[in-house]
């Protein structure tokens, strides 16, 4: 059977999440449901990660085996076809490998999460972006979050349902900065934790506000303690950027 990679936008508004689940809205379900449409066999599309409710994905990558040999531009037209009026979007369609794997071939994931640190309410960025109304220290959290980069143990930011066999992973990149009034922070690696961009965003706040140092995050961070991070972030301003192999 061959073996398709698929490049794929959402909007996570709307759904409970990547991963089916019965009776319940989900990414992976709606394109399953979509392939089978195309192809009508029940064949479940496999994701590079599985996105929690509400976050977003301009790059999430997916495989999918399909029953005959479709051109590649036919399965990302008819998908989408399919796929609507869903808020999903299969940008790109390749053939790959048969050992190509869309989750365990990946070797780095990159995340963006959008901060709009304004007073004003948000209209256009509702429901995909956090709003901060206080003034951020951005520099400051830079700062203090490459306190979290490299290999080590993220319980602290490791969500109770997080089912990984283990905390310990290696951060490459953690870098805030600033772009008006849009606060970005970058994190990649070669996986994460349930939670853990959330977790490690919604501590870095209060480094911004003032309220904790670096060291303070340090001290989160070797603590390896769920109850010593800050608050997570709500999903709406998480996506999942790029995916690399």
């Amino acid at each position: 059977m061959p073996r398709y990679k698929l490049t794929i936008e959402y909007d996570g508004a709307p759904f409970c999440g990547w991963q089916i689940q019965a009776d319940q809205l989900t990414v992976q379900g709606a394109l399953t449901a979509a392939v089978a449409a195309l192809t009508g066999e029940h064949v479940l599309v496999q994701g590079a990660g599985r996105t929690d409710a509400g976050v977003h994905a301009r790059a999430q990558v997916a495989h999918v085996d399909l029953s005959r040999d479709w051109e590649t531009d036919t399965v990302r037209d008819a998908l989408n076809a399919h796929l609507r009026p869903h808020p999903v979007a299969v940008l790109a369609a390749e053939r790959v490998a048969d050992d190509f794997n869309a989750r365990m071939s990946a070797v780095k994931r990159h995340y963006i999460y959008r901060i709009i640190n304004r007073r004003a309410d948000l209209t256009l960025d509702a429901g995909h972006a956090w709003r901060i109304p206080r003034p951020l220290d951005v520099p400051a959290m830079h700062a203090a979050a490459q306190r979290l980069t490299g290999k080590h143990d993220f319980t602290t930011f490791r969500s109770t349902e997080c089912q990984a066999a283990s905390p310990v992973k290696t951060l490459d990149r953690l870098d805030v900065s600033r772009e008006g009034d849009q606060v970005l922070v970058y994190a990649s690696a070669r996986s994460f934790l349930h939670n853990q961009v959330r977790s490690m965003v919604g501590s870095l706040v209060p480094v911004g506000d003032g309220k904790w140092s670096a060291d303070d995050l340090g001290a989160a961070l070797d603590a390896r303690d769920r109850a010593a991070c800050g608050q997570v972030a709500p999903p709406d301003g998480l996506y999942l950027m790029r995916v690399d192999y």
